[in-house]
């Protein structure tokens, strides 16, 4: 007999985006002087301004966005937002997992959605609050509840609506152009603020002893970008600048007169009173006994 041939062949549907996993939904009404310094993490994040502006840096660059427009963070690149000190900002973010190949076309890219991908967005937003408990205004909490009564299908059509809006901003590559949303204010600014930061964590650290890793790690940089805003704020290398907050630390307790130059040295983790003077010196231009005999003379 001859073989019969099946009239039904299954076609594979193609996917240029699927989308895993969803890792936080928010919408946050911000004060206008509210700030995020800053994380990174390893799966994609956007963010969409509903009303308002916002100032957004990412890596090495600022950003100045408005009303309508969304940018996408990529994994693994340091990111934060802050309201302008002006206007009080109404923000989506929503971050999620996808590994197509397609997705890497989103890297460092902004856009100003229209009407219908506004739309798609809204029923991520509408589908989200559905499927999931609030809070969706703390940007601290991530954790996704699930609702026990949300409606059948509402997480699938987070996942779908959201693969819409992806499709739809691949397809008509109406992105507004990097060049009129950078803002060298905005870049500025969040250097300043972050480099101050980790002066404060070094302070607060003065009399532990801690290495170049801990410090950009706390804050969730590489350690080029850190070295390289550090410098460019301050004109010091991050560890230059924490061995002088020790020798400071040193002198006020020379000042003092609690503690003589051993215990001073063991206080502040040097690893023997022979390096503490010898940083010491380096730093002041005298030994520890001879900068305590200049305190003594102006008593």
């Amino acid at each position: 007999m001859a073989a019969t041939t099946d009239p039904f062949v299954r076609t594979r549907l193609q996917e240029s985006f699927t989308v895993k996993d969803i890792i936080s939904l928010h919408y946050f009404e911000f004060s206008k002087n509210f700030k995020f310094e800053g994380e990174k993490h390893d799966f994609w994040e956007f963010v969409y301004v509903d009303k308002g502006e916002i100032d957004v840096f990412a890596d090495m660059e600022g950003y100045c966005l408005q009303q309508g427009d969304v940018i996408f963070h990529k994994p693994n690149e340091f990111h934060g937002v802050w309201a302008n000190r002006k206007i009080a900002p109404n923000v989506i973010i929503v971050s999620f997992v996808c590994h197509s190949k397609e997705i890497a076309f989103f890297e460092n890219k902004i856009f100003n959605l229209d009407t219908r991908q506004r739309e798609m967005l809204a029923q991520i937003i509408k589908n989200g609050f559905a499927a999931f408990h609030p809070p969706f205004d703390d940007p601290r909490n991530h954790t996704l509840n699930r609702r026990s009564n949300a409606p059948i299908g509402s997480e699938q059509l987070i996942k779908l609506y959201l693969e819409m809006l992806l499709i739809s901003l691949r397809e008509h590559d109406d992105r507004t152009k990097q060049e009129q949303r950078l803002s060298g204010t905005t870049k500025q600014r969040s250097e300043a603020e972050l480099v101050q930061r980790m002066c404060d964590y070094m302070e607060q650290h003065v009399f532990d002893e801690i290495r170049l890793e801990q410090v950009y790690k706390s804050f969730n940089l590489s350690k080029s970008h850190a070295l390289t805003i550090f410098k460019a704020q301050t004109g010091q290398s991050i560890m230059k600048h924490y061995r002088k907050l020790k020798i400071d630390q040193a002198k006020q307790m020379i000042r003092e007169q609690h503690h003589n130059f051993t215990e001073i040295s063991e206080l502040l983790h040097y690893s023997s009173v022979h390096t503490f003077s010898r940083h010491f010196k380096l730093f002041t231009g005298m030994s520890p006994s001879e900068y305590a005999k200049t305190v003594i003379a102006k008593m």
